[in-house]
């Protein structure tokens, strides 16, 4: 097991060194956010890499057959399947689009998947998204939601970023930069309210000047995580947010007539008690490295917290007549436990995520 200490420079050279094709989805990933109205933000369209594309609409390329296919490419002849979630589903740590779960989908079934994953999404955004664009599907067959760990580490979040909207991806950055559209709301002089802030005189504008010069953070760099959360609320509340998620995905499917499933994704350390030497490698690397996300995962890495929320899901499922699977549960059993299949606590490699949509696409057949 690695113990050396690794600089922040250090660990994300070992990370690339590691998993070369992570490079590649930081760079798409630090593009810039593209903000959108009702979801907050989506990849940007029309994204070109070896290892990543996107669509018109930004949701990733995924091949069927000899063609790829997406939201803004369906394809004619056939009802599609479609697979939503967030980064896992998007196929974070694949080679190529050809060995997301969506594109190896395809090739088990030989049917068309859509890719409807969205990186960094909590369950709300899935479905918001999926309202955004219902109109461009004619015929669907299977919606498989794989999803469930986004919305658990963004219900980490501290409770001054919560909502009645729930916890998101950037709730920090957009509290802040509309804090300071606020701000200029204030200091605004042709407006119906611009008597509001002149009560304050000059002494209130020097002020605002002096806190702009006082506070040089960059926002980026402020370092959220989870340590205050009360963990028992955090999964009853992500429990019951994925919940909600999937009881507002059965009306909204009613009318294609197609079947509904849930997989709840996978996490490292819920899926077995060990990590292989490389897995370990890599693992030592990103925890040298950590984003906020990462940070947000430390209270839920115990296997203990598996069960809770696997079950809350599980019961509302039943409840509701929607097929429900868990993904830890069903990689125990596969031949490729004891390869390397993680690049860090919830992405796959190539073998993983193909493993993945043999073991969604053999549960799908045999229920």
């Amino acid at each position: 097991m690695p113990t050396a200490a690794l600089s922040h420079e250090a660990a994300v050279q070992e990370v690339y060194r590691l998993t070369p094709q992570i490079r590649e989805y930081d760079e798409f990933m630090y593009l810039g956010v593209r903000w959108l109205p009702y979801t907050m933000f989506f990849h940007h369209p029309n994204y070109r890499s070896e290892v990543i594309n996107t669509d018109a609409f930004g949701f990733r390329l995924s091949r069927y057959r000899d063609t790829q296919v997406s939201v803004a490419q369906l394809p004619a002849d056939a009802p599609v399947n479609i697979l939503v979630g967030g980064s896992t589903t998007l196929g974070t740590g694949a080679s190529t689009d050809d060995w997301t779960v969506a594109s190896r989908l395809s090739a088990h079934s030989d049917a068309p998947w859509i890719n409807f994953g969205g990186r960094g999404y909590n369950a709300v955004q899935e479905v918001v998204m999926f309202l955004m664009h219902q109109h461009r599907f004619q015929a669907i067959q299977n919606v498989v939601v794989f999803s469930g760990m986004n919305t658990l580490t963004l219900e980490g979040l501290p409770d001054e970023l919560a909502t009645e909207h729930g916890r998101y991806y950037y709730s920090y950055e957009y509290d802040h930069y509309m804090g300071k559209y606020n701000d200029d709301l204030k200091r605004r002089t042709n407006t119906y309210a611009s008597d509001l802030d002149k009560r304050g005189g000059w002494l209130s504008r020097f002020k605002h000047y002096l806190d702009g010069q006082v506070s040089q953070e960059n926002p980026a760099d402020k370092i959220i995580d989870d340590s205050a959360t009360d963990n028992a609320q955090r999964l009853e509340r992500a429990a019951w947010v994925v919940s909600n998620a999937l009881k507002q995905w059965q009306q909204l499917l009613a009318p294609f007539n197609a079947r509904l499933t849930f997989v709840l994704q996978p996490m490292a350390y819920w899926t077995r008690d060990f990590l292989t030497e490389d897995e370990e490698a890599i693992f030592h690397a990103i925890d040298s490295c950590p984003n906020n996300f990462w940070r947000l995962f430390s209270q839920i890495l115990r296997p203990e917290n598996h069960a809770p929320f696997a079950s809350a899901i599980e019961r509302e499922c039943r409840r509701l007549g929607i097929d429900f699977f868990d993904m830890n549960l069903m990689y125990r059993h596969s031949p490729l436990l004891s390869q390397t299949v993680f690049v860090d606590r919830v992405h796959f490699n190539d073998a993983g995520y193909d493993e993945a949509a043999r073991l969604i696409h053999h549960h799908l057949i045999t229920q």
